[in-house]
């Protein structure tokens, strides 16, 4: 999961938006650097492993809308949309730098992006706050999950489950996403559990998470 592909089909997976803070009318930003992404290596202890990729150019098709197999029967029935939402629309462009952290049984791809042009948020219904979703051969669910309060940004935060069967045993994953926007900017944190042979499953640390992205976006600020 550590090369640049991986970290962005992983970040976009199923972001639901959920506003924790409006932006401001006026900032600047003049000295942002998503290379400075990198700068967080030093939040995260001896026991992680701790990797930075880029600068570099992103694939639009990389952060297109994550699409779920046909057939799925949605609840509510009219949050199908929201349980695919796209982090960067189409015709979106720029680049990305990522910071890759795995320790105490967890992954945190924290990946910063310059576009081209300010991305719109928003904010799902109010009946959309939690999405479940079912169909053959998989389940889930899609929720809103606390994100934390930066000033001047738009942050929002879910959370995802998929349950599948996999040569006839069930399996199920999770994963967290945070996203802060200002300006012509993101910064996106992804957090899952590893999956380590003959060893639980530990739970996410999402205080963690979300102190990553706080400490990201003050990193790409400058």
């Amino acid at each position: 999961m550590s090369n640049p592909r991986a970290l962005l089909i992983i970040a976009s997976a199923g972001l639901l938006a959920a506003c924790a803070t409006p932006p401001s009318a006026e900032q600047d930003f003049s000295h942002a650097d998503i290379a400075h992404v990198a700068n967080i290596k030093s939040s995260f202890g001896s026991q992680f492993k701790v990797t930075s990729v880029g600068p570099t150019g992103i694939d639009p098709r990389l952060l297109g809308p994550q699409t779920l197999p046909p057939g799925m029967t949605f609840d509510p029935a009219d949050c199908g949309e929201a349980a695919s939402q796209a982090v960067l629309p189409p015709g979106v462009q720029g680049n990305m730098a990522a910071t890759t952290a795995e320790g105490d049984g967890n992954r945190f791809i924290t990946i910063a992006v310059e576009t081209s042009q300010a991305v719109p948020v928003g904010d799902p219904a109010p009946n959309c706050q939690k999405v479940g979703f079912t169909g053959p051969g998989l389940r889930g669910l899609v929720e809103v999950v606390e994100a934390p309060q930066i000033g001047g940004v738009h942050t929002r935060g879910t959370h995802r489950v998929l349950q599948t069967t996999v040569d006839g045993k069930p399996r199920t994953g999770e994963l967290y996403n945070y996203v802060a926007s200002f300006g012509t900017f993101l910064v996106i944190v992804t957090a899952n559990p590893l999956v380590v042979p003959d060893q639980p499953v530990a739970p996410v640390d999402t205080q963690r998470a979300r102190d990553v992205l706080t400490a990201a976006v003050a990193a790409v600020k400058g």
